[in-house]
């Protein structure tokens, strides 16, 4: 006879563990348990409803209970609440939740997936009114279509510039709605860092989303959001997408070890305290691939490896938790960014001693017609080369980039072996030095201290001080913008000019993306001068940088014109 084995929650968790079970004993008596409609459905897909990319809610649904039962003989019961479990019986007892029946099923290994539970302040006035919404699940994503076509909504605040917010915000704009994005920190996208979200902020700007940073709601009405500034927001209706908590109800009940967030702890196996309980996804507690210390991650692929490993452990089969690294990416409109590991504020926060490389290539052989800038940040440890972390945004492949560092990441790679690695390469699709490997070169340059560089965060800083900044482009380039007070100095001219940079103070140089700037620093230090600096990301940097906060903020530009090309 067979295990008998239950799951709480279908989605990338508990369907996995299901499946697998299934695929590692034939005998299993499987019951999978789900209190809402749907059973496996991509929550991820769900922001994709509201523009009509995916036409139909339906289609959001990966598999129905009579396809659990015919492909893998799995009992997918929706509708259906686990509400209570008894660890000393070894049952649970269950709701359905259309008939308020209750019955009791028993288990000899309970997986428990139940997700996370979509935030909702009640400290928010007006945060429970109709107009309300969040985006977890088929049903939220129906509710708010429903409710705009239904009362002719045209306006629609998105709270949260996470990637949920913004693939919300996407998607509301693509339908046709007038859009505003409010986020109580400096930046969207926490991730990344505050210098490589400025693209995205441009990229939301462009199209027609009014992006509200470091402000908060305090109230919400039934026609507008008012913020904590005064501000006042036409909003016919409201999403919330500030973040999630784990959910955590049944683990309570049933007096589980619980982490300081509410988390399910869980050890190495993904037991929790409870040997025959396991827990998967994101109402669990895991483990940071770098420090060991304990953390959240609410990520689908890392729910699914969780989700096979816990099943392969019930069989006997071993496994090795690596913790993870935190790898995503999202499409904002023509924009799109990735990231994996450490940014450099986790970094500052953990104490560790670090540095990076800022390159802006081409993601594909310049000659091509497809070709666009690809910002490419790449964090690594001092004085160890090992690399922690990188960041990439751009209208081309980056999710592809940052995949090939957190391969290198979790196998412990340093900046040699990524400046080593072998990558296809055609124009098409890459330069026969790809961006991966370019930025290790150029970090294995800062960190052999063969170059010293400024970073585009304190270029404004510069120009204020009115420090001698050299514009390396040509003249052409030159006249048709550059910073304001920088000396134009071609790469072409500036041996013949030697006499015009001074040996006697700090000489800051830039050209369009640091390559040809590069090269004069490399040449300059040769030549005698030792205070040299590149800055990084050069004028396409600065410009992109900038250009958000002087709109928003109606300061004073540090260039004569913008130029994003």
């Amino acid at each position: 006879m067979g295990k008998k084995v239950l799951v709480v929650g279908g989605v990338a968790g508990g369907a996995s563990v299901a499946a697998r079970v299934r695929r590692l004993d034939e005998s299993a008596e499987i019951i999978m348990f789900e209190r809402g409609p749907y059973v496996s459905f991509s929550n991820c897909c769900i922001p994709f409803h509201i523009s009509g990319d995916i036409e139909k809610s339906q289609d959001l649904v990966l598999m129905t209970p009579p396809e659990f039962d015919k492909q893998y003989n799995i009992d997918a019961r929706v509708y259906n609440e686990v509400v209570a479990i008894n660890k000393e019986e070894k049952t649970v007892e269950v709701k359905n939740v259309q008939t308020n029946e209750t019955y009791t099923e028993s288990y000899d290994v309970l997986f428990l997936a139940p997700g996370a539970v979509a935030l909702r302040p009640q400290s928010i006035e007006g945060i429970n009114d109709e107009h309300v919404f969040v985006m977890k699940t088929v049903p939220d994503v129906e509710a708010l279509t429903t409710y705009a076509k239904d009362n002719d909504v045209k306006d629609v605040t998105v709270v949260g510039g996470g990637y949920i917010g913004l693939e919300v915000a996407e998607n509301l704009k693509y339908a046709g709605y007038n859009v505003t994005l409010v986020e109580a920190q400096d930046q969207v996208m926490a991730p990344l860092d505050y210098d490589m979200v400025q693209m995205i902020n441009r990229e939301i700007m462009k199209n027609g989303v009014d992006l509200v940073l470091g402000d908060s709601v305090q109230k919400i009405a039934k026609d507008k959001v008012i913020l904590a500034s005064g501000r006042e927001i036409n909003a016919q209706a409201v999403v919330m997408a500030i973040g999630v908590r784990p959910e955590n109800t049944l683990a309570k009940q049933a007096d589980l070890a619980l982490s300081d967030s509410g988390a399910i702890k869980v050890n190495h196996h993904y037991q929790t305290s409870d040997p025959n309980i396991y827990a998967v996804g994101d109402a669990i507690e895991t483990t940071c691939f770098f420090t060991g210390q304990k953390t959240q991650l609410t990520l689908a692929g890392p729910a699914q490896r969780q989700a096979r490993a816990a099943a392969d452990h019930v069989y006997g089969r071993t496994y090795v938790n690596t913790g993870v690294i935190g790898s995503s990416s999202v499409k904002m409109f023509g924009m799109n960014a990735a990231n994996t590991g450490l940014n450099e504020k986790q970094c500052q926060a953990r104490g560790i001693d670090y540095d990076y490389s800022y390159v802006i290539p081409k993601d594909k052989v310049g000659l091509m017609p497809d070709a666009e800038n690809l910002f490419f940040k790449l964090i690594f440890q001092v004085p160890s080369g090992k690399i922690l972390g990188a960041q990439a945004v751009g209208r081309g492949n980056v999710d592809k980039r940052i995949d090939v560092i957190a391969t290198a990441i979790m196998l412990n790679g340093n900046l040699e072996h990524l400046k080593e690695l072998e990558l296809t390469y055609s124009p098409h699709f890459s330069t026969a030095k790809d961006v991966v490997n370019h930025a290790a070169l150029t970090a294995l340059n800062i960190l052999n201290g063969e170059v010293k560089k400024v970073p585009v965060t304190k270029v404004r800083e510069l120009v204020e001080s009115k420090a001698m900044i050299i514009d390396a482009r040509e003249e052409d380039e030159y006249a048709l913008s550059h910073i304001k007070g920088a000396v134009n100095i071609p790469l072409s001219q500036f041996r013949d000019r030697l006499d015009e940079i001074p040996k006697d103070q700090p000489v800051y140089v830039h050209c369009r993306s640091s390559q040809r700037s590069y090269n004069m620093v490399r040449a300059l230090g040769q030549l005698g001068y030792d205070h040299v600096y590149n800055l990084d990301g050069s004028f396409l940097g600065v410009c992109e940088y900038e250009y958000f906060n002087d709109v928003v903020s109606k300061r004073e530009p540090i260039v004569t014109d913008y130029n994003f090309n």
